[in-house]
């Protein structure tokens, strides 16, 4: 939970979760959109969803169902182990694939430019235990459920290699990345907090082969980090997720870019995709609108259909 009460911002925990605010009835009876069948070895369409908290896995996934998704990313919380068994039975009901479980630990988190580095992710010492901990659950969690990566926010980690804090950065995300190894899956870095350079030299030092890239199209521009066109020729043979989402430059220094509607924002997306297609990317594209209440359903409805028209464009 952030520390303030102010503005919720982009990729915070309560976003995380954010299909868990959408009204039931909206969903469950007038968007019930039929699936689009596509090839397994092409891009396919997801949504982000919360388990964990009030609603039960059953509902999360029926709504991914009723949106006519065939995948998901679930986002797990503390990833309790009571949790494997009925959002196993949850996949297997409605036939959604989850591609990755999403948790980013326990402890304050602030996203913000001030608090941000001192409390995201596994860059501070005080909950990095934790939170190496939670990352751990989640992959013995995903395991349980046929779930092949797990995905996080790693935090500001530092440009500078130098950094006091570094090295102890690349020891976590390793503990991490070695313990999915073990599980069958990857471990995926969610981009935002930090340059692509930065990134990349992360997934160098950590040497794993199983470690990879959750690209954010949109958090690259909140962080006023990188273009995720650009973003894409440094990091792209080391993307093996992507959150489908749209925003704009911060315009004030001291807070985040804005979040909006994709097609409203300034994410190239053909290209973004054209690029990733090149280079063979086959993964999940999973939406991730960072709103709520009704707005937020016709804008799902919208950014599905506007990625549709722009994946069968590149992939024809």
């Amino acid at each position: 939970m952030p520390l303030s009460d102010s503005k919720s911002s982009p990729s915070s925990p309560q976003r995380r979760g954010f299909l868990q605010t959408i009204t039931a009835a909206a969903v469950g009876g007038a968007l019930a959109i039929k699936a689009t069948a596509a090839p397994t070895n092409r891009p396919r369409l997801g949504i982000v969803v919360g388990v964990s908290g009030k609603e039960t896995p059953d509902a999360a996934i029926a709504r991914v169902h009723r949106f006519g998704l065939p995948t998901c990313q679930v986002s797990v919380g503390e990833a309790p182990a009571s949790l494997a068994a009925p959002l196993k039975a949850a996949l297997d009901k409605y036939g959604v694939e989850a591609t990755a479980a999403m948790t980013l630990g326990g402890g304050p988190m602030v996203w913000d430019f001030y608090h941000g580095p001192k409390t995201i992710g596994l860059v501070p010492r005080s909950t990095r235990a934790a939170r190496i901990a939670a990352l751990k659950r989640a992959s013995d969690l995903a395991k349980q459920c046929g779930i092949g990566a797990v995905h996080t926010h790693c935090g500001f980690i530092p440009e500078d290699p130098a950094d006091a804090l570094y090295p102890g950065t690349v020891e976590a995300i390793h503990t991490i990345t070695k313990h999915c190894q073990g599980n069958g899956q990857q471990f995926l870095m969610e981009t935002g907090q930090e340059t692509p350079t930065t990134m990349s030299r992360m997934i160098r030092d950590v040497a794993l082969p199983n470690i990879g890239v959750g690209l954010d199209t949109a958090n690259l521009i909140l962080y006023g980090k990188a273009n995720p066109v650009d973003a894409v020729d440094i990091l792209g043979p080391h993307i093996r997720s992507i959150h489908a989402k749209d925003g704009r430059w911060p315009t004030d220094p001291s807070e985040l870019g804005e979040e909006v509607q994709i097609g409203k924002g300034l994410v190239d997306f053909k290209t973004v995709f054209t690029k990733l297609h090149r280079l063979g990317y086959s993964g999940a594209v999973t939406i991730e609108r960072e709103t709520s209440g009704p707005q937020q359903i016709e804008d799902v409805r919208q950014e599905k259909v506007y990625l549709e028209r722009i994946l069968q464009d590149v992939l024809a």
